[in-house]
């Protein structure tokens, strides 16, 4: 893939974290409804979310941060998959947000593109597969940001 494809795919990405960074603290219900119980302080854990991806979107927009930005990325991703769990097995926060068991299934395995995009965008080079696999896994990672 060339260079100019991996640099659309870093703002693009970069855009959209920023943006539901942002929307963590604009729609915050929406978030905190997905906040399994056992986390306390949801609405803080919810802003602290929202702020790590709204720094790690920016971070990445920039070569000389690039690197920390990635990383930052994949810890969020880590740090906010329970919440995808929880949604996937608890009908509450399914009836809150007007999901299906199903469509809550379909967006648990999103974190893993989502990491694997976040690791490419981290460095410059990487084995041909990982490039490969990162530029097939951008067209359907972007329909699953939209879809949030």
């Amino acid at each position: 893939m060339t260079k100019n494809y991996k640099l659309f795919t870093v703002f693009v990405m970069g855009f959209m974290y920023i943006f539901i960074g942002i929307k963590h603290f604009t729609e915050p219900q929406f978030f905190i409804n997905i906040t399994p119980p056992q986390v306390p302080f949801k609405t803080f854990a919810v802003y602290f979310t929202g702020f790590l991806e709204i720094l790690g979107g920016a971070l990445i927009l920039n070569s000389k941060s690039r690197q920390a930005g990635g990383v930052l990325l994949i810890l969020t991703l880590i740090i906010v998959f329970p919440a995808n769990i929880y949604l996937y097995l608890c009908e509450a926060p399914q009836s809150l947000l007007g999901v299906s068991k199903t469509d809550a299934l379909i967006r648990m395995p999103f974190q893993i593109p989502l990491i694997l995009l976040a690791f490419w965008h981290s460095k410059e080079n990487h084995p041909k597969w990982v490039v490969y696999l990162s530029s097939l896994a951008f067209p359907p990672t972007i329909i699953y940001f939209l879809s949030i």
